[in-house]
């Protein structure tokens, strides 16, 4: 398959190139520098492509890139996370994906935040309004994963998931496997709510090679 990942430097990003290409995927991994990691080095079959997305006229970039990809593109994968006091551009970055992924009648994984999942003992509340799971501190990145996600609902051609992670993505112990829900946030055995990058990589590059019907999933760690 031939795939694209946005955000290919990031945690998530760069986990989820490991993965697609471990697996013999050819990967187009896009960044905002263009600058390579260690897997574009070490594999053949990916490429390293500057783009920022956050830019104007990103929408006209990205899809040129995806009309001068070698092979047709399977599917984009939008794994980016503005820095702090950036937040606000998730959602028109995204939508600029959205917009070229669906000229080109792509399937986009968006890999986004847990703030529009359900809490697990109250399903009418949201998680961003949850403090167990989203302190005060995360907030600003959880209502731009919300917008972001808002943005998806509201696009008028684009075919899309969106995977939201548990309420902590950081890396750990790694379990070489998840558990795979749609619209409330899971939790172990032990009442935590996380999965590692490589985990979570496993579930995206799943779901590109066995697209659910979900439009909305979560995964945690196994």
């Amino acid at each position: 398959m031939n795939i694209v990942v946005i955000g290919a430097t990031g945690m998530a990003g760069s986990a989820i190139v490991a993965d697609a290409a471990s697996r013999g995927h050819h990967v187009t991994a896009v960044s905002r520098g263009g600058q390579g990691t260690d897997t574009v080095h070490d594999h053949d079959h990916v490429t390293a492509v500057a783009l920022d997305v956050a830019a104007t006229d990103a929408t006209d970039h990205l899809t040129r890139i995806l009309a001068d990809a070698d092979a047709d593109i399977d599917a984009v994968v939008l794994a980016v996370r503005p820095a702090p006091g950036s937040e606000h551009l998730m959602a028109s970055m995204t939508a600029a994906v959205l917009d070229a992924a669906g000229r080109a009648g792509i399937r986009v994984v968006v890999v986004g935040g847990s703030a529009p999942l359900r809490s697990p003992d109250d399903p009418d509340r949201l998680v961003i309004d949850d403090t167990r799971y989203i302190p005060e501190a995360w907030r600003p990145i959880a209502g731009a994963s919300l917008d972001q996600f808002r943005v998806c609902l509201e696009h008028p051609r684009a075919r899309w998931t969106y995977l939201s992670p548990p309420a902590v993505f950081a890396p750990g112990e790694d379990t070489g496997g998840y558990r795979r829900g749609t619209t409330t946030l899971l939790t172990d055995e032990h009442g935590q709510s996380r999965v590692t990058p490589a985990d979570l990589a496993l579930a995206v590059v799943d779901e590109i090679e066995e697209p659910g019907d979900d439009p909305h999933i979560t995964v945690v760690g196994r």
